[in-house]
């Protein structure tokens, strides 16, 4: 349903006459068609009145809907079925004046699979398609790989890839440091291999207790044997489980508990949260929600756990930092999603309280942390603005770098800026083609041209500044590539390195001087500026390197005659890419479909002569 579709003169109350009781989610668009809020409500009719009522309308809200040219409304069965509409539209749409939260990557996982003799236990983040065990979600990669080292330390199982491990010929060195039994030439038998992991699986499910029993029989038994030095490695065992124990469990704990704090001032919020999941510590994220204005610590929390929690896997509990008015909504809404009981409470003591009172100091110093930052980042544009004459404090960078080897695989990159810093989502990078090689102006050329022509188009907001890893030449191909889009309103800065190119002494190219402009070193502008060149350098330089190995991989495949694209693609996949190949032996290559022995050969004869061997 929506209101008037002309989005030339609003009638508020034609609308609000024909607006339902019924529960749902309404948008408010402005002029251009873009969503300004979303919001879920009980009773529709009631709730999207409320804006248009200025005595009881907030400055903020009286500020948004002068705004408003449009609302759409989807009605709903329920208000837990708003809710979740609500969470969607609001991570799809990120309006200006909702609580948005950016969090789009998925979760790692520790995996255990269950395809083989001799089961790997490997990091893991996706769709959980292979069968096997999963255990996390933890709240980084971070976290996995450091879960990964302590389980090596204890349990002695491979986590090396497949591809690696179906082609040794020896033990590798993590057998010789001691964290690989080496199944992969035999040295241990399935049997044995297996207890290995069973132990990872209990350490991993939470029964620490019940692993430590099993050991001690184990340590028990052997003693009793006489198998003195048995006996000992399982004490040595035992006692590394108990080191660790102490470290990353928690307490009191043995299911799945999110302690979730927030912390909010001067128009920004941060958002801390402590994994526990079967009683064990997995580690802790921080997130700092965009807002529009200053908001309640409540409401941040309420609008987070809706955000956050129902496109993910919930715990059981949810202890918060504070009340939050729609609990019992949520409370319903999360069951349902996951299918059992979830329950949210405010109200802790003893070992609990500890962890919410950690959770919430560190989401305080996490956000005075950030406050520093964004002052000191401010001050830096302030800076700019002076140094470049600008009207008004720039809001939004771009700078763009080109990269390539001698003229081969060259790639431009693009890196924006905004008053918070680095905006990656934002970062994009263009394979440069059909110029001369080395041609590093027509790559400035086609890189601006490509980038702004979609800005144009209103796919990507524009920038106040474009700065131009580049001296002269470089800034008169944008202000060409510009002007050919008729796009004037842009200041066009190069970033020269100047003769000894030493950080520090750059100087500045602009369009409409003749004479390039000098930074006092340290200056805050010229650190900023240094900034934004350097994460450009380092963002061009990755993706020629990406494209640069590619090109690579399938110089050296497209080489061998008898081998086609199809059966390249089969065996970079089979392999996990070229090293992997060049790992195989003849016979392991032969086994693939289509790959007969002699041609298995001429494979390996040939990645190997590249190799030198």
């Amino acid at each position: 349903m929506t209101g008037d579709s002309s989005f030339n003169e609003f009638d508020v109350k034609g609308f609000l006459k024909t607006l339902t009781p019924r529960p749902g989610v309404y948008k408010m668009l402005n002029q251009q068609g873009e969503v300004l809020y979303i919001g879920k409500a009980k009773n529709l009719k009631n709730r999207v009145s409320s804006y248009f009522r200025s005595q009881t309308a907030s400055p903020k809200q009286q500020a948004m809907v002068s705004h408003v040219a449009d609302i759409e409304v989807t009605v709903t069965h329920s208000e837990g079925e708003a809710l979740l509409l609500e969470s969607q539209l609001i991570k799809r749409y990120m309006p200006k004046y909702n609580i948005c939260l950016r969090d789009d990557k998925s979760y790692p996982y520790i995996y255990i699979s269950s395809l083989h003799d001799f089961p790997r236990v490997t990091f893991h983040r996706g769709a959980k398609k292979l069968r096997g065990l999963y255990f996390g979600p933890y709240p980084s990669a971070g976290a996995v790989k450091e879960t990964l080292k302590l389980i090596q330390k204890i349990f002695p199982v491979r986590q090396c890839e497949d591809s690696y491990y179906q082609n040794r010929s020896r033990p590798c060195l993590q057998h010789q440091i001691q964290r690989c039994t080496a199944p992969c030439v035999g040295l241990i038998n399935r049997e044995d291999y297996g207890l290995d992991v069973e132990g990872t699986v209990l350490f991993l499910e939470g029964k620490s207790e019940t692993l430590i029993n099993r050991l001690i029989e184990k340590m028990e038994k052997a003693s009793m044997s006489l198998d003195f030095e048995q006996a000992a490695a399982y004490r040595d065992q035992i006692s590394r489980i108990r080191g660790i124990l102490e470290k990353h469990f928690v307490h009191g704990e043995r299911g799945d508990v999110d302690i979730v704090a927030s912390a909010t001032r001067a128009g920004m919020a941060a958002v801390q949260v402590f994994f526990i999941r079967n009683g064990q510590h997995l580690g802790n994220k921080l997130f700092y929600p965009k807002l529009f204005d200053d908001t309640a610590s409540e409401n941040i929390l309420q609008a987070f756990i809706a955000q956050y929690y129902l496109d993910k896997p919930i715990p059981s509990e949810l202890i918060l930092s504070h009340d939050i008015d729609e609990i019992e909504l949520l409370q319903e809404v999360l069951t349902q999603h996951a299918k059992r009981p979830v329950s949210l409470c405010t109200s802790v003591r003893g070992e609990r309280l500890k962890w919410l009172q950690m959770a919430m100091t560190n989401a305080e110093s996490a956000l005075n942390a950030k406050l520093s930052n964004r002052q000191g980042l401010y001050g830096r544009y302030v800076s700019l603005q002076e140094e470049l004459g600008c009207n008004e404090i720039p809001k939004r960078l771009e700078c763009f770098d080109i990269s390539h080897t001698q003229g081969d695989q060259t790639v431009a990159a693009c890196v924006v800026f905004d008053q918070e810093g680095p905006v990656k989502s934002a970062y994009r990078r263009f394979n440069i083609q059909g110029i001369t090689g080395g041609d590093d102006y027509a790559a400035i050329h086609q890189a601006v041209s490509r980038r702004f022509a979609r800005i144009k188009k209103g796919e990507y907001e524009a920038p106040d500044i474009l700065f131009i890893d580049g001296g002269r030449g470089q800034v008169n191909e944008a202000k060409k590539a510009l002007a050919e889009l008729a796009i004037n309103n842009v200041m066009i800065v190069g970033v020269s390195k100047g003769p000894d190119r030493k950080a520090g002494m750059e100087k500045l190219i602009l369009t409409d001087q003749e004479q390039p402009i000098d930074f006092s070193p340290g200056s805050s502008a010229l650190l900023l500026i240094q900034h934004i060149r350097d994460e450009a350098h380092r963002f061009a330089i990755t993706g020629h390197r990406q494209r640069r190995g590619k090109a690579k991989r399938e110089s050296l495949l497209e080489e061998i005659s008898g081998l086609g694209p199809k059966r390249r693609q089969l065996l970079l996949k089979q392999f996990g890419g070229l090293q992997g190949i060049t790992r195989a032996s003849v016979d392991a290559l032969s086994s693939i479909d289509g790959i007969s022995k002699h041609l298995a050969q001429k494979i390996y004869d040939q990645l190997h002569q590249q190799d030198g061997n």
